[in-house]
């Protein structure tokens, strides 16, 4: 199997291509970036003869075209939609089978976090992203989309859960979150894992989640959670509260009764994110302060954003408790995995990665039929759900699967 990492030089992408590299799932890696130096430093921190560089415009779609046209599978890690979007216009152009790791549904494209996207002419954003889905399924292609932590792992184990107990309600609770010993360091009690400014927003912009069987809007950071984790070997009071994620699950499961994401943290985070509101410090909208327009988001964003990045020997974690309740029964899944500090790989980076290139790999080899823009929670069932478990057990990421007598939530709404 020969896998191209569109991004292959960035945190999540680089870590892709060591993992395909490392585990046997790819005979040749390519990693494809426009920056000689960063792919240099890629290629010797993997320290693999299977790995390819590929010195390339990704925006320039003839050029990736015919690079794609090269390899079996690819991998599209690129940081913003404009450019996931071109690349999985030109995968599909090219023939080229694609795991997509962005928090997009690009069948239905996010009204509120367009990042610059717009539609083609005469299209909304909707026709634009089933046009996309039916060019997949035109051209034999599949499109796994959003196939990363949250969304991904969090999309897929919620779907077994559902189909298990014959679920209608269901909610899923996931972070990336510093290990307590960093969280004791940094303010908020958090640490960058990825865009801090992207983390902003999601606490900022209304959500869509199923309520009543209607999907209705709610806004970011309600509908709060106190709990205790007591799984996996930890035992640690955390909390969680609704953000925009699994952008999929609105459409492959409008049947449900009800549905959200929620995103965990350390107590005392949220409360700490009402008071910036409150104060304003979270608007985006500028001001007029010493003869200066200042956005107060992007004046804070600067000023705390040193302050969160790690320091040496800080690690993190990444968090899943996800619940599905059926009329007599649900179906809980619990995940807590730390860093690779061996070999220099955070947890965030750690699980997106694997879960990945372990699609990628089962996408490639046939494990996964259906073609068109294919959302996780779709793609593994039955036996590619098991290959998937199997093969993060391999890695050490380990998923705790519990079915129970259904029993009341327990919300503590905000």
């Amino acid at each position: 199997m020969k896998a191209l990492v569109l991004g292959g030089t960035g945190r999540i992408g680089s870590a892709v291509a060591w993992d395909l590299a490392r585990y046997g799932g790819a005979d040749v890696v390519g990693i494809a970036g426009r920056r000689e130096r960063s792919l240099q430093k890629t290629l010797d921190w993997i320290g693999s003869d299977r790995v390819v560089p590929h010195l390339i415009d990704i925006s320039d779609p003839r050029e990736s075209r015919r690079l794609m046209q090269e390899y079996d599978i690819g991998i599209i890690a690129l940081p913003e939609r404009r450019s996931s979007y071109r690349a999985v216009e030109t995968a599909i152009g090219a023939g080229l089978d694609a795991v997509d790791i962005l928090e997009e549904y690009h069948r239905r494209p996010d009204p509120y976090e367009k990042e610059g996207l717009a539609a083609p002419t005469g299209m909304t954003l909707d026709d634009y992203g089933e046009s996309l889905h039916k060019k997949a399924i035109d051209s034999g292609v599949a499109l796994l989309d959003g196939m990363g932590f949250a969304p991904g792992l969090s999309n897929v184990t919620l779907g077994e859960g559902i189909r298990k107990v014959g679920a209608k309600r269901a909610v899923a609770r996931v972070g990336g979150i510093p290990c307590r010993e960093a969280a004791a360091r940094h303010p908020l009690q958090y640490m960058i894992t990825w865009s801090f400014d992207h983390v902003l927003r999601e606490y900022m912009v209304r959500v869509r989640v199923l309520e009543n069987g209607q999907v209705v809007e709610v806004a970011a950071t309600s509908g709060r959670e106190s709990f205790r984790f007591q799984e996996c070997g930890i035992d640690e009071q955390l909390e969680c509260a609704i953000t925009p994620g699994m952008p999929s699950f609105l459409y492959t499961h409008n049947h449900m009764e009800s549905f959200s994401e929620k995103t965990v943290r350390w107590p005392g985070h949220w409360q700490a994110i009402d008071t910036l509101k409150e104060c304003g410090l979270l608007d985006i909208a500028p001001i007029n302060y010493a003869s200066q327009s200042v956005s107060p988001r992007d004046f804070f964003l600067n000023l705390i954003e040193p302050k969160l990045r790690p320091l040496p020997g800080d690690e993190d974690v990444c968090v899943m408790w996800n619940t599905a309740w059926g009329r007599d029964e649900q179906a809980e899944y619990f995940m807590w995995t730390g860093a690779d500090s061996k070999n220099g790989i955070s947890a965030m980076a750690r699980v997106t990665s694997s879960s990945a290139a372990i699609a990628a790999r089962l996408l490639a080899q046939g494990g996964i039929k259906k073609k068109g823009i294919v959302a996780p929670e779709e793609a593994f069932k039955d036996e590619a759900y098991s290959d998937l478990m199997r093969e993060l057990e391999r890695r050490g990421i380990n998923i705790v699967e519990a079915i129970k007598p259904v029993k009341a939530e327990t919300t503590l709404n905000a």
